[in-house]
């Protein structure tokens, strides 16, 4: 099996360069590379990249990924995060390869208190929720042997990331404000990359898995209750820094005014992923503590 990894040193792509290798031979680009153009902002270099290469699949993990940017900058979201991907779409068509892809829980308007299912009716608050759900839609319309996963809240333990953030905020403030108005699950790219490999290997055998899914670590937590986790576990762990802050104090998301909406319910129900591929996901926790493990 041949397979065209895009964005391969984003969180979600490097650790899908792991997850990928057992299934066969990985092309992984990214949009500085030189063999093969991996910029998903160049259309016609893109087309030629898939039609040099000939890949079994297509795994897309690049992204327009700057939420609040996109609000100022929508065409150059629009191209990178819907252009592209169905312009992967077509081209993957043609070959008769799959199309892998990854979305998100903005392309709901964040209404309600239940987790969404893949049916529910999106309604984007921003840019790039609504870019994103073009994306979705043009893959859909394009290429029938798709996999989408929307995901939440991702993050690494490679790169910057929350916890990072709360970690180093804690050092230096008594006092932490964190919003607690936005519901979801952390969710590590190392999962998502996990998750991915053994889809890819079930969807060849089995087509009729194609189709579009949430995949996302199991549980809910605030913004707040997850900083307050992180700082927790760090303090559990003896992290060798001296941690101030006393108090995480709850505000809501009006609190810290941006460009783009954010969705108060991120929250996603995952039972279909997890029906259809025989997979059980991890409380959110577990991930978190796992890459706390690794960066303290």
């Amino acid at each position: 099996m041949k397979i065209l990894l895009l964005g391969k040193n984003g969180q979600v792509g490097w650790e899908l360069q792991r997850s990928l290798a057992p299934l066969g031979e990985v092309i992984a680009l990214d949009r500085h590379s030189q063999s093969f153009c991996g910029d998903l902002g160049n259309l016609q270099g893109l087309a030629a990249t898939v039609q040099a290469v000939r890949p079994d699949v297509i795994v897309n993990a690049a992204a327009h990924t700057a939420v609040d940017k996109a609000e100022s900058e929508p065409e150059s979201a629009r191209l990178i995060n819907a252009l592209a991907p169905g312009l992967l779409a077509q081209e993957a068509h043609k070959l008769g390869a799959w199309l892998v892809h990854y979305s998100t829980d903005y392309v709901f308007d964040g209404s309600g208190s239940q987790p969404w299912i893949e049916t529910d009716t999106p309604a984007p608050l921003s840019v790039y929720g609504q870019t994103k759900l073009e994306g979705e839609q043009l893959i859909a319309a394009h290429c029938s042997r798709h996999l989408i996963f929307r995901t939440s809240w991702v993050y690494a333990a490679r790169g910057s990331n929350f916890a990072k953030t709360m970690l180093r905020l804690a050092q230096e403030r008594e006092r932490l404000t964190v919003i607690d108005d936005q519901w979801g699950a952390p969710t590590g790219a190392e999962l998502i990359a996990d998750v991915t490999a053994h889809a890819i290997r079930q969807a060849m055998a089995q087509p009729q898995a194609a189709g579009l899914y949430h995949l996302a670590a199991s549980g809910e937590t605030t913004w707040n209750g997850y900083a307050k986790h992180v700082l927790a576990q760090a303090e559990r762990a003896h992290y060798a820094i001296n941690i101030i802050a006393k108090e995480v104090a709850p505000v809501p998301t009006s609190a810290f005014p941006t460009p783009a909406r954010r969705p108060h319910n991120s929250r996603l129900n995952t039972a279909k992923l997890q029906a259809t591929f025989g997979l059980q996901l991890p409380a959110w926790q577990q991930g978190v503590d796992r890459m706390l493990a690794e960066i303290l």
